[in-house]
């Protein structure tokens, strides 16, 4: 079975809205061996979305369509579909009177718009929608499926989980299909490719190899397809066996986990505790870190010594130093990690200082220039970034640097 989803909306297409619909879709369907040969977007306008049926029809079996069935005049997605297929629309007594008793519920009127909203193709199974007035609609002609739902997300999400997959996994066999992902950090696609390239290159023809880059990160998914399910699955995990040890360095997790759970879970097990001492970053690498449920189990806290009094009243870090290097320089970092630690009993501390942009550079320490260091009571390590003039990313590529800069001191390989 071959799907392929379709977004019905000029909101999309502008740019106005993203479409998370057809992302989450394509995971649903994915986790469940089913194939996504394609996902388009075509505007709210009546031809395009009969070209928009009959393109994807091409090379698929389904098509999954969401957007266009609500009450307003903007909504032609059922018009269209119904002159695809040369049917009228008819009225739905069933659906109009689910819809008076949903608005006498919430104590509401229906409007003259509601009960336009019933008409439909006449050769559709409608689907009950239980969470809004629009009805799925099913088309099952020459052998080849027409879902249309609703694009609000948590409709849609509803018919697809206890309408649409189920009638899918009933109408069509399935063709077995595994995946593997796993997580890298510290080097990008291209490095990455040089690495394996013997690896990828010896690859059996069922087998592809994905780089999906992201920040920083470099997620490698590899996708089988067979005959049998057993097969592949065993298949890929010889070669994430094979792929494992050619970037073992690089390597935080498999599957969907993000760096700062990786990290606190590396941390947990270690039974480490961190704090962190943030500038240029304002306190974002303490998002990442928080974000993750049970941080409290090894993030001790933070401070955000944005200005150099706080840097000085604080953290410690004597006025010489900063006089001499400034507060974008290596020796303010490593101090600042030593006040930290002073200050917050764990057991790594974690400084960053730098100039985020897109202003506050200078020849010697242009915009992109940060400094990070890491250490204990021991020792501190530090590194010095040297990124773009875009401040955003300049704040979300540090921490992940930062991330892993943790990653490595705990693995000892710094």
């Amino acid at each position: 079975m071959k799907v392929h989803i379709l977004s019905i909306g000029d909101e999309i297409l502008i740019g106005q809205i993203t479409n998370t619909n057809s992302s989450w879709m394509a995971r649903l369907l994915n986790n469940n061996a089913i194939r996504v040969q394609g996902i388009s977007t075509v505007s709210d306008q009546h031809e395009e979305i009969i070209e928009g049926i009959k393109t994807a029809f091409l090379k698929s079996d389904v098509v999954l369509m969401t957007g266009g069935l609500g009450p307003t005049k903007d909504d032609v997605t059922k018009k269209a579909i119904a002159d695809y297929y040369g049917v009228e629309l008819v009225f739905s007594s069933e659906t109009y009177e689910r819809i008076l008793k949903m608005f006498e519920q919430w104590g509401r009127k229906t409007t003259n718009a509601h009960r336009e909203q019933c008409y439909m193709p006449q050769n559709t199974v409608l689907l009950l929608n239980k969470l809004g007035t629009a009805p799925g609609m099913w088309f099952d002609e020459a052998g080849k499926v027409l879902v249309a739902m609703p694009g609000v997300p948590y409709e849609m999400e509803y018919l697809m989980e206890h309408q649409v997959l189920p009638k899918l996994l009933e109408r069509f066999p399935r063709s077995p299909i595994a995946h593997r992902t796993i997580q890298t950090v510290g080097e990008g696609e291209s490095r990455i490719a040089e690495r394996i390239a013997q690896f990828e290159d010896n690859l059996p023809p069922n087998i592809k190899l994905a780089y999906l880059p992201n920040m920083g990160r470099v997620r490698l998914r590899l996708t089988a397809f067979g005959d049998h399910q057993t097969t592949i699955e065993a298949a890929l995990d010889e070669k994430v066996q094979e792929l494992v040890p050619l970037i073992e360095d690089l390597i935080f997790g498999h599957g969907d986990i993000s760096l700062e759970a990786a990290v606190g879970q590396l941390l947990q097990t270690r039974n480490l505790t961190i704090a962190t001492a943030e500038s240029c970053t304002g306190g974002y690498l303490a998002h990442q870190i928080t974000a993750v449920a049970g941080s409290s189990a090894y993030y001790m806290g933070s401070v955000i010594a944005y200005s150099n009094d706080v840097k000085i009243n604080q953290l410690n870090v004597r006025p010489a130093t900063l006089k001499e290097h400034g507060a974008v320089s290596e020796a303010t970092v490593r101090e600042m990690v030593a006040g930290l630690l002073q200050l917050i009993p764990a057991d790594i501390g974690i400084a960053i200082s730098g100039i985020a942009g897109p202003d506050g550079g200078t020849p010697e320490k242009p915009v992109g220039t940060i400094w990070l260091a890491i250490g204990n009571q021991e020792q501190i390590y530090s590194i010095k970034l040297q990124l773009g003039k875009d401040r955003l990313r300049n704040i979300q590529f540090t921490s992940v640097n930062a991330l892993n800069f943790v990653r490595q001191w705990v693995l000892g390989r710094l």
